[in-house]
Order: C-alpha cells, then structure tokens, then sequence
C-alpha cells in the first residue's frame, strides 16, 4: 500500500477499469477492484451534504439563537 492517500478520482478509476476490461474480454465483475475503484470515485464527487445543509440558501438550517427553530416548538404540554 502507497503512503499517498489521495482520493480516487474518476479519471484514475476509468483508467483502472478499462486496463481491467482489457483483460478481461470487456467483462467487470461487480466485487472487483476496477468496481470498488469506480464506486469510490463517485463517492468522492459527492457534494459534502452536512456543509451543504449549513447554507444560508437553506431555509432550514439550525437556529443560532439557542431556542428552537419553528413556531410553537418546544411547547407541547406533556400528557
């Protein structure tokens, strides 16, 4: 194992996975590297969504007040 612990990228995993397609008359099993390899790759090109939830644009992010978000939160008699 390298001591780069760089991301896969969807370059490196398509390189990855045509050498392996190569070899094997086209043909790419679905628990092979060239497949962990492609999944990987999609998984690093996903959009952080706990920093995208933090947004402004997002209507719904965590109050910074200390009370609770919403009308009427928090105010549920109890039974």
């Amino acid at each position: 194992m390298s001591k780069n612990k760089a991301p896969m990228t969807p370059e490196a995993a398509a390189r990855i996975q045509a050498n392996q397609a190569k070899q094997n008359g086209g043909q790419i099993d679905k628990d092979s590297f060239a497949a962990r390899a492609q999944r990987a790759a999609a998984n690093n090109q996903k959009p952080d969504s706990k920093a995208q939830n933090m947004t402004k644009e997002n209507p719904n992010y965590p109050s910074k007040t200390g009370n609770p978000s919403g009308k009427g939160r928090g105010n549920t008699p109890k039974r």
